[in-house]
């Protein structure tokens, strides 16, 4: 008579833990091509790599100049009148190289005008400074006072300014007066982008191409919230600019849609009914009007006090009208 085979026993000397396995990838849709710019944006390279730029950008520059030089004096060598046209068309070169320079170092130096008129009046609200906040009205005056759009709530500020004793509500009027009219045009860019960012990645199946229109949409957005507010940022000062507004919205934690945005926007269970792509347009487009409101923040002169910030589920739902189907 055979015996039952006995049951084989392994002794495990310690449990598996399950945080310890790796995280189930999720094919729903979470912005992945706002979060590849983001992650572009924020790329920095060591110090031998910058070093090694600044290098290579140099011995380029040298040998341009030095092939300049010679293809010069070698045309006048053979043919004077060559040789002083070649000149003509490599001073015209270097002129309009210059020119370039010294309009992104304008540009760089208007944003840093907007910083610090938006330092100093957080520091004149902050210390009911009323010296401190007719500087900063005057200021932002000065920086509107060739724009039309600005003209009637200019004037309406000159008339009430002198009967305002109180810092913060000499702000407050500044602002409203001001700054609506901007922030509604910025508003419009913004839902712009949106839209656009949404419907390239819904309808444009390629690989990638919603990570290049996502990055081109926002840096077209931030140029022209820029220009709206006074900075007219270079094609340099655009991409500092986005690479500052992604910091601060990377260091916020708010690059990120919850739940709640997502059913104001779609229409409460509408989203998960719709196709996976479409669905990843619609948060594409969320994040963009998040990244639009944090570029409004940082182009502004005056931080949001006496208006209110603009809501991202408002900006996309007005952005996507007629895309997204109502329960």
């Amino acid at each position: 008579m055979t015996r039952p085979p006995k049951p084989f026993v392994q002794d495990i000397d310690a449990a598996i833990d399950p945080a310890l396995a790796p995280a189930v990838p999720d094919l729903s849709g979470e912005g992945s091509a706002m979060q590849a710019v983001a992650a572009l944006s924020q790329a920095k390279g060591g110090g031998l790599r910058r070093f090694a730029v600044w290098a290579f950008t140099v011995l380029v520059t040298f040998a341009l100049g030095v092939a300049a030089w010679d293809f010069v004096t070698g045309l006048l060598a053979r043919n004077v009148f060559l040789g002083w046209v070649a000149f003509v068309l490599v001073a015209f070169a270097t002129l309009a190289a210059t020119g370039l320079a010294l309009r992104e170092w304008a540009a760089y130096l208007r944003l840093k005008r907007l910083d610090d008129l938006r330092l100093a009046a957080v520091a004149a609200r902050w210390t009911a400074d009323l010296t401190a906040a007719r500087r900063v009205v005057g200021a932002i005056t000065r920086l509107y006072g060739a724009r039309s759009d600005t003209a009637w709530g200019r004037a309406r500020l000159a008339e009430r300014e002198a009967d305002v004793l109180d810092a913060d509500a000499l702000l407050a009027l500044a602002e409203r007066e001001i700054m609506t009219r901007l922030d509604a045009e910025a508003r419009l860019v913004v839902e712009a982008a949106a839209r656009q960012v949404a419907l390239v990645t819904a309808l444009v199946p390629l690989a990638l191409a919603d990570v290049a229109a996502a990055g081109f949409a926002n840096l077209r957005m931030i140029r022209k919230l820029a220009e709206i507010y006074g900075g007219r940022a270079g094609s340099f000062g655009s991409l500092r600019l986005l690479r500052r507004v992604f910091a601060s919205l990377l260091a916020a934690g708010a690059l990120a849609l919850t739940d709640d945005m997502i059913g104001s926007v779609a229409g409460g269970g509408v989203l998960s009914k719709l196709s996976r792509r479409f669905g990843e347009g619609v948060v594409n487009g969320a994040l963009t009007a998040r990244v639009g409101v944090a570029a409004m923040e940082l182009c502004r002169p005056l931080p949001f006090a006496a208006l209110e910030r603009p809501a991202v589920s408002a900006l996309v739902a007005r952005a996507l009208t007629g895309l997204i189907p109502r329960a």
